[in-house]
């Protein structure tokens, strides 16, 4: 889902956007075998899934957690195809009312699937319906006001709730202590990326080198969306010359143009390493201050370039603001 906060033209941003959608569809792998990376995640899932088949019972409800990109549509989607049953697809921001999700509860059949991206946006009033659908698979509905006021109790298939957040921080304690499953997932190592470039190259009838894969790799900031972004920018590119290899070469190049260094950073990142080194000093900076400077929005900084940042030991959190590390400073100075 899109969070509209973040500029359209950020090529390093994991959220997805509409160009992501027909190619992630078509990328997009179909089971355990074909999901490259997040191991132990993989293997606590296929437990749990093969138990609860074994038992005939309703897998237990699921929350992945962790950097826009990294997946966690895509294993909802296999969770779904393992335990051979439907899913549902929404998220917070869409279900405004509590009739909204109740329409979609009612509808579904026992052992689907409702999958709820950036579950920390739901509705109070929305959250405090899905309660009572987790535990007790059953939909509470008042009717009429005040005194006169009652409340039926309708029965509901015996469903999965799965749920994304990139911010599991601002999900309330009642609802994340309903899930029996909470998985983080991680930044992904550049092997795995080529990896997966490598496939994605295969299915979209690409040919490419392997020190080329291993460039856009490096760039892709360990997350999949990224790199199977910037393959079709590669792609694009070689095609407009008429040529269908992908080198070494069209891969720096391109990626040159796209001003993504080497190590994966945009114009953006770099901006935010030079205001908090040249500007405070090193910092600390606070995220309100740096969003001023930057022109960036505060979430823009918090969801797309500040976890990558963090992860490569690029900048580190104080409890008086952010501030560049020595890997910070030594990048930001070799790039100039």
């Amino acid at each position: 889902m899109r969070d509209l906060n973040i500029k359209d033209s950020n090529i390093i941003s994991g959220l997805e956007k509409d160009e992501d959608t027909a190619i992630d569809l078509s990328l997009r792998p179909k089971d355990f075998s074909e999901y490259i990376g997040q191991e132990t995640i993989k293997r606590n899932l296929q437990i749990s899934i093969n138990a609860a088949k074994s038992r005939h019972e309703t897998l237990e409800h699921i929350l992945l957690y962790g950097a826009p990109g990294l997946g966690k549509t895509t294993l909802a989607h296999i969770i779904a195809e393992e335990m051979g049953v439907n899913i549902k697809v929404t998220s917070g921001p869409v279900l405004e009312k509590a009739g909204d999700l109740a329409a979609i509860l009612t509808n579904l059949e026992d052992g689907d699937i409702l999958f709820i991206d950036e579950i920390h946006r739901l509705n109070k009033i929305v959250e405090e319906i899905l309660y009572p659908a987790m535990e007790d698979y059953a939909l509470d509905i008042i009717i009429g006001k005040g005194p006169s006021a009652k409340t039926i109790r309708i029965d509901l298939p015996k469903i999965t709730i799965i749920g994304a957040t990139t911010r599991i921080s601002l999900i309330s304690a009642p609802l994340r202590d309903r899930f029996g499953n909470i998985f983080r997932l991680v930044f992904y190592n550049d092997k795995e990326i080529k990896q997966i470039i490598k496939r994605s190259a295969d299915i979209l009838n690409i040919e490419i080198n392997d020190d080329a894969a291993e460039e856009i790799a490096k760039r892709s900031r360990r997350t999949p969306r990224i790199a199977n972004r910037l393959l079709k920018r590669v792609r694009d590119y070689i095609n407009v010359q008429g040529r269908d290899i992908i080198t070494l070469n069209d891969a720096k190049d391109m990626l040159k143009s796209l001003e993504i260094d080497p190590m994966g950073l945009d114009q953006v990142d770099r901006e935010i390493l030079e205001t908090i080194l040249y500007k405070f000093s090193g910092g600390p900076v606070g995220l309100n201050t740096l969003s001023a400077v930057t022109n960036e929005e505060m979430s823009a900084i918090e969801d797309v370039y500040e976890p990558f940042l963090i992860q490569i030991g690029f900048i580190a959190r104080t409890p008086r603001g952010r501030v560049i590390t020595e890997l910070g400073k030594k990048h930001i100075i070799s790039y100039k």
